[in-house]
C-alpha cells in the first residue's frame, strides 16, 4: 500500500513538475522570438536611411513606388507581414498547392459536361486563390483596425505631451495602453528606440509595417517638429481630429452608396436563387441545358456576363475618401 502511494506521488510530481518546465519553456521561446524580432528590425544594415522630409522624390519614401519595383515574392511577403498572420512562405505554397489539388478534384468530380481536365483547371484555380484571398482579407481587417485605433493613439500621445512626459516616453505609455494590433507596433517603435536606434529608422520602419497615409503623416510631423521647433501635441491633436472627419465622411459615403451595393447584391444572387428554385421544383426542367451545345454556350454566357455586371457595378460605387 505505501509503495502504491509513494509511486502515485512521484507520478504527480513528474506530471507536474514536467507541465512547469513545458510551460516556462514556451514562455521563454516566445519572449526569444519577440526579442529577435525586436533585434532584426534594429540591426539591419542593408536597408537605405530614409528622411521623410528631406527627399520628396526618393522612391524609396513611397511604398506605392517601392511596391511597383518588387517581384511577385517580395509582394507576397510583405502582403504576409502586413495582414498578422503567422505563416511563411513555405507554409503559404504549402496550403495553395492544397487548395489546388482539392479544387481540382471536385472539378473532376462534378457531372458536368465540359472537359473534365478544364473544370478541375478552373476550380483548381480558384482553390489555389483561396488561401491569398484569405490573406489579403486579413491585411485590409488589420489594416481598417489600425486606422480606427490611430487617432485614439495620437490623442494619447498629446496628451502625455501636454502632461509633460518626453516622446519616448509617450511612446512606450501608447504601447501599453492602446489594444492591439496598433499598440503592437507603438511597442516595436519604442523598443527599437530603446535599444538605439535613430528617430528617422524608426519611425521608416514604423511606416513600412503600418502602410497608412495618416502614418506617414505622424511621422513627418515628429520629423518636422525634431528639425524646426513646434508644438507636437497640438499638430497631433489636429491630425487626429482630420482623420476622424474622413471616418465621418466614410460613414456618410458608405451610408449614400448602400442602395447600390444592395442592387448588385440582389442583381447577383436573384439569378442563383431562380436557378435552385427551378432545380428543386421541376427537376428536369433545365436538362436540355446542360446537354444542348447552344444552351452551355448560354450558360457560360450568363456566368461571365453576371460576373462582370458584379465588377463594374462594384467599380462605380467605390469611392475612394
Amino acid at each position: 500500500m505505501i509503495g502504491w502511494i509513494v509511486l502515485t506521488f512521484l507520478v504527480v510530481l513528474g506530471s507536474l513538475m514536467l507541465s512547469i518546465s513545458t510551460g516556462l519553456r514556451y514562455f521563454e521561446s516566445k519572449r526569444r522570438k519577440q526579442l529577435v524580432a525586436v533585434l532584426k528590425t534594429v540591426t539591419e544594415s542593408d536597408e537605405p536611411r530614409v528622411d521623410l522630409l528631406m527627399d520628396a522624390d526618393d522612391s524609396l519614401r513611397r511604398p506605392e513606388s517601392a511596391k511597383k519595383n518588387q517581384n511577385a515574392i517580395e509582394k507576397l511577403q510583405v502582403i504576409l507581414s502586413e495582414s498578422g498572420v503567422d505563416w511563411d512562405m513555405r507554409r503559404f505554397f504549402v496550403m495553395t498547392g492544397a487548395g489546388f489539388m482539392a479544387g481540382a478534384t471536385i472539378g473532376a468530380l462534378i457531372p458536368f459536361g465540359v472537359s473534365p481536365y478544364l473544370k478541375g483547371f478552373l476550380l483548381g484555380s480558384g482553390g489555389a486563390y483561396l488561401p491569398l484571398m484569405f490573406v489579403q482579407k486579413k491585411r485590409d481587417k488589420r489594416l481598417g483596425e489600425l486606422e480606427s485605433q490611430l487617432p485614439d493613439a495620437l490623442d494619447f500621445l498629446a496628451r502625455s505631451m501636454r502632461a509633460g512626459h518626453a516622446f519616448t516616453i509617450s511612446l512606450e505609455m501608447v504601447g501599453e495602453e492602446i489594444h492591439d494590433p496598433l499598440g503592437q507596433e507603438f511597442r516595436t517603435l519604442f523598443n527599437e528606440q530603446n535599444l538605439g536606434a535613430s528617430l528617422d529608422r524608426s519611425l521608416a520602419n514604423f511606416g513600412k509595417r503600418v502602410p497608412l497615409g495618416d502614418v506617414r503623416f505622424f511621422s513627418s510631423a515628429v520629423l518636422l517638429q525634431r528639425q524646426t521647433g513646434g508644438n507636437l501635441a497640438e499638430v497631433l491633436g489636429r491630425l487626429s481630429h482630420i482623420i476622424r472627419e474622413r471616418f465621418r465622411l466614410k460613414g456618410q459615403v458608405k451610408a449614400t452608396s448602400a442602395h447600390g451595393r444592395m442592387t448588385a447584391t440582389i442583381l447577383t444572387l436573384l439569378p442563383i436563387a431562380t436557378l435552385v428554385g427551378l432545380v428543386i421544383s421541376s427537376p428536369g426542367y433545365l436538362d436540355p441545358m446542360l446537354t444542348d451545345p447552344t444552351g452551355k454556350k448560354l450558360i457560360m454566357a450568363g456566368v461571365m456576363f453576371q460576373v462582370l455586371g458584379n465588377f463594374f457595378i462594384r467599380r462605380i460605387i467605390r469611392i475612394q475618401v
